[in-house]
């Protein structure tokens, strides 16, 4: 490990430093744009000039690997010379266009031109102007403010995998592009905005919203999938203006999806801010102690097997216990945290976690996945994929129908008879997995939410008992803070935020109940006759003549069919627990009130629970959270993950069919309440799922023609 002194201070870095790194950790600024930690050097922007002892010239500190011996001045009259020229050359072309920049307030240019720059310019040339560029409904373009720090082209081909930005032409004719001008087509292109250093790059939907100092910012973590990314919410009054991400290295680094950022202008639009009841075939607005009365009525005349209760995809955890609580106390056993219908949940925890964790992907030799297409399932799964992929050689597989993931995998089948064959070892995969120090498989809902979804898990679960998945590969995790000591390489990908913390709570048909295909079959045999929905709007049935009491936020297909609604909170007005799919115990915040008369469901539950005459003994979130801790442990350690405890569970007499996988999600852009009601992911959807979907059309229809004429 080399040994240098930088600025009269001794230190000792890791071998492969560089030197920008060696003076970051003696805590020296050295001013730079181009150079970020997760992208590869490229030395563009030569802000970071640095005076080396005996050296000809100043070295560019991002790109000059540290040595033992070097003695290294970052204050010097030489290194603040060569940093203050370059920063007047950079700004020999920007414009003067502070006062009307979204960057404005939050800029890097900006920061670094108040101690590196002069008061006014010696050049008196005419400024070089570029045209903007269009980039999709996301990226706002204004090109002349472009540094050429290739933050954005590096970001878009290595850590994104799409390949239409980069860099045309060169020295005064440079300009950075998407080549065709097409919309840059990924699930994470937005991080590039944060990532530009100056006002190139900003939101489109954020243009001229708002300034930074008139917001105020709260930590949260995103339930627009079932990663639970790290997230910081930026609200003025009572509005949620922009979404952007927080540092977890374990988690969602410094990235966060498209959606995630931008779903929430649908957080205004469809709202339920009041009680309503259904009146002669229509709803009608009404008080709160109407609805809870009317509930409560049809509850009471109701023995517990008549009714039942399934929770949606986006609901906390706090709230799923309260509602346990109430359907147990009327003895109600056909409850449901899987409205998709999965096959997963039970006494063992790690046959439903993605045990590997997140983190622990990249260092994995070999992942099978099954039946998911993690780049809209989990966009940033995918990315930690495409990293371990990028990092060096990897056998990866996908069983289910071919897809573009932005990274090389080997398609071996897109049904459950593939899967069969890895499990009996007939399968050249098989072999793959048995060599592979760290093998994985990653089985997604495509693959659970099935018939015979029970089967496929228990064929999952053999191989990975086959294949030496389970307690083996001992590595010694030191870039994170997951101490993954024994390796088990046996994963679900869950699309749901509460889908964990239901099947942790036993939110399952217990004492014979029925599960949601159960209710459903119910409820048109005419046994189940009352149906709660907490946040449920994916089920795929209208209920018929059962009594329909919804709960949510949001006036979408469960609100159309209720016969009460009770308006909640969204994760972003409510205070909440969120499990992720690795299972990690996450903290939400809630960054504004909710509208109207909207209120915290757990609150709403515990109101109708006193007018059915079954009083839940809550009077404060904490009351809720020490009972709920009380009696599962699990959720009692805050970021953190408990591995789970790995036992047999094989045997399941079902029958796999043929029947090809099919994937959860057909539109990233719209997957649940929230962004369905967005009108920035309606935009999103037109351009990249329509037009996708019209070209492939237009394709097959020349192919058609071609066939025709020959």
């Amino acid at each position: 490990m080399p040994r240098l002194m930088i600025d009269g201070i001794e230190t000792v870095v890791p071998q492969g430093a560089t030197v920008l790194q060696a003076c970051e950790s003696v805590g020296s600024e050295v001013p730079h744009f181009c150079f970020h930690s997760r992208l590869s050097i490229a030395g563009n922007c030569r802000m970071c000039l640095v005076e080396l002892e005996n050296g000809s010239k100043p070295i560019v500190a991002c790109a000059f690997p540290a040595e033992e011996g070097m003695v290294i001045q970052t204050k010097s009259d030489l290194a603040l010379k060569a940093q203050k020229s370059t920063m007047e050359f950079l700004l020999i072309n920007h414009p003067l266009d502070c006062p009307i920049c979204d960057q404005g307030g939050e800029c890097d240019l900006q920061d670094q031109a108040m101690g590196y720059g002069f008061h006014s310019s010696r050049y008196r040339d005419n400024k070089r102007a570029v045209t903007n560029k269009y980039m999709g409904p996301l990226i706002k373009t204004i090109m002349t403010r472009c540094i050429h720090c290739t933050r954005c082209v590096r970001f878009s081909t290595e850590i994104a995998g799409v390949k239409e930005m980069g860099m045309l032409n060169r020295g005064e004719g440079a300009e950075i592009t998407t080549y065709l001008e097409e919309a840059l087509n990924s699930e994470l292109s937005a991080n590039v905005i944060d990532l530009c250093p100056v006002g190139a790059l900003t939101s489109k939907p954020y243009a001229f919203v708002a300034r930074p100092w008139e917001l105020k910012k709260i930590n949260s973590i995103d339930v627009m999938d079932a990663v639970g990314s790290s997230i910081r919410i930026d609200t003025r009054g009572s509005d949620v203006l922009r979404i952007l991400p927080r540092l977890h290295e374990d988690v969602n680094e410094d990235w966060i999806s498209d959606k995630t950022r931008y779903a929430c202008d649908g957080l205004k639009q469809q709202r339920l801010d009041r009680p309503y009841v259904r009146k002669n075939g229509k709803l009608e607005s009404t008080s709160w102690s109407e609805a809870l009365t009317t509930a409560a009525l049809a509850i009471k005349n109701l023995q517990g097997r008549q009714m039942a209760a399934i929770v949606g995809d986006l609901v906390d955890a706090e709230s799923m216990y309260t509602l346990k609580r109430l359907m147990n106390n009327l003895e109600c056993p056909n409850i449901d945290c899987r409205q998709d219908g999965a096959k997963v949940g039970g006494n063992m925890r790690a046959a439903y976690l993605f045990n590997t964790t997140i983190a622990g992907i990249e260092y994995a030799d070999a992942i099978l996945m099954v039946g998911t297409n993690p780049r809209w399932e989990s966009a940033l799964i995918n990315a930690r994929i495409r990293k371990r992929w990028m990092a060096g050689p990897i056998d990866i597989a996908l069983i289910g129908k071919k897809v573009n993931l932005n990274y090389d995998y080997d398609h071996i089948g897109v049904g459950p008879k593939t899967l069969v064959e890895i499990m009996n070892g007939s399968h050249s995969f098989a072999n793959i997995l048995n060599n592979a120090k760290r093998p994985m498989i990653i089985v997604g809902m495509g693959a659970l939410a099935r018939s015979d979804g029970s089967a496929i898990l228990d064929t999952a679960l053999k191989i990975a008992s086959n294949t030496g998945m389970l307690n083996s590969g001992h590595i010694d995790n030191k870039k994170n803070s997951i101490p993954i000591k024994i390796w088990n390489g046996f994963n679900v990908l869950h699309t749901a935020a509460s889908r964990v913390a239901g099947l942790d709570m036993g939110f399952l048909p217990h004492n014979d109940g029925r599960d949601v295909a159960g209710i459903i079959e119910g409820v048109k045999s005419g046994t189940v006759k009352l149906v709660y929905l907490l946040g449920a709007d994916e089920v795929d049935s209208d209920f018929g003549d059962a009594f329909v009491i919804y709960q949510g936020h949001h006036g979408d297909r469960g609100a159309h069919i209720a016969d009460v609604i009770f308006p909640g909170a969204a994760y972003t007005e409510k205070d909440g627990i969120y499990v992720n799919t690795e299972g990690r115990i996450q903290m939400g915040i809630a960054a504004v009130f909710p509208p109207g008369q909207a209120r915290d469901d757990w609150k709403i539950l515990r109101a109708l629970s006193e007018r059915v005459g079954e009083t839940i003994p809550f009077s404060t979130l904490e009351c809720v959270r020490s009972a709920l801790c009380a009696e599962y442990p699990t959720f009692s350690t805050i970021d953190a993950i408990q591995p789970a405890k790995w036992g047999e569970m094989f045997g399941t007499s079902h029958v796999i069919t043929d029947i090809p996988f099919t994937y959860p999600i057909n539109n990233f852009y719209m997957t649940d309440v929230i962004s369905r009601a967005s009108r920035t992911m309606s935009e999103c959807t037109e351009a990249f799922v329509l037009q996708r979907h019209n070209s492939t059309c237009l394709s097959k229809e020349r192919q058609i023609d071609k066939s025709v004429v020959g």
